[in-house]
């Protein structure tokens, strides 16, 4: 970073606030972090949650709430995993961190067949880890990287291949109600964290040592919405918008919506319920 001229640290300072700017509205409208909270920041090695530990480092400084941030990896003994890269980071950074050391790739190695792809099952056992690890060290948040495009392709991969209307969302209680996740990058665009992680040069750690392939459906899916993104632009802040802009009588699922009993003349739901929201995706 200390080669960068005079135009690439413009650059970088109006990249550094945008991020800030974005994962502080995301910690304010899904109120993520309160006053004492102790934030374990799942750290893999990638672009992604290097660059939310960053951001929530500088935003540390100038938040209105005291909160801690702990890093966490998962060293899940894939081989040829550069086990010194991470401790010599944080350290560098004076980050406090623990390494959690967990034999997940030969779980997955025997479960998984050869050739299938592995993502699947190796995020859940990680999911797994980290969740029960949070408990161990008192962490009261659980910070995972995921932003924008991570939620989009998701929403249109329970849409094309689970037919379900779901996506992720930027703040959940995991499914054994111990553990509060949030998504601190929900608001910022995968293109500005690669812009912002180049500039900032991580010693990022690929995700490619156990051998497999990226899910080739996210992948058809990122592609498409990629294609999109360049030929309408604003399209996929578009369809962002639409998941936070739900009108359930205008869908039709029963359990949102009580459209056996529309006959009494009731109003169910306010305006926001008969409201119809026209996104145009397709066209």
């Amino acid at each position: 970073m200390d080669t960068l001229d005079a135009k690439q640290r413009t650059r970088l300072n109006k990249l550094q606030k945008k991020l800030r700017r974005e994962v502080g509205r995301a910690i304010a409208d899904f109120n993520m972090i309160s006053e004492g909270d102790k934030v374990m920041v799942c750290l893999s090695g990638g672009k992604d949650s290097y660059t939310m530990l960053e951001i929530l480092r500088n935003l540390q400084h100038s938040a209105p709430v005291n909160f801690e941030l702990v890093a966490v990896n998962l060293d899940q003994k894939q081989p040829g995993f550069p086990e010194h890269v991470l401790p010599e980071y944080l350290e560098r950074e004076g980050v406090a961190y623990h390494i959690l050391e967990k034999d997940t790739y030969s779980i997955v190695k025997e479960k998984v067949p050869e050739g299938k792809t592995t993502c699947g099952l190796c995020s859940r056992l990680r999911r797994g880890s980290l969740y029960g690890f949070a408990e161990e060290i008192g962490a009261t948040k659980i910070a995972l990287g995921h932003h924008r495009d991570d939620i989009v392709e998701t929403l249109f991969l329970n849409m094309f291949f689970g037919g379900k209307m779901k996506a992720m969302p930027p703040k959940l209680r995991s499914d054994d109600n111990r553990n509060i996740v949030i998504r601190p990058l929900a608001y910022s665009r995968e293109k500005d964290i690669i812009e912002f992680s180049n500039f900032k040069d991580f010693p990022i750690i690929p995700c490619n040592l156990c051998g497999s392939q990226e899910n080739l459906q996210r992948q058809v899916i990122k592609e498409m919405l990629n294609k999109w993104d360049r030929d309408q632009p604003g399209r996929i802040e578009n369809i962002f918008a639409a998941i936070q802009n739900i009108a359930p009588s205008q869908l039709a699922d029963t359990r949102l919506f009580d459209f056996e009993n529309l006959e009494d003349g009731q109003q169910q739901g306010g305006e926001q319920a008969h409201r119809l929201d026209v996104v145009n995706l397709f066209g």
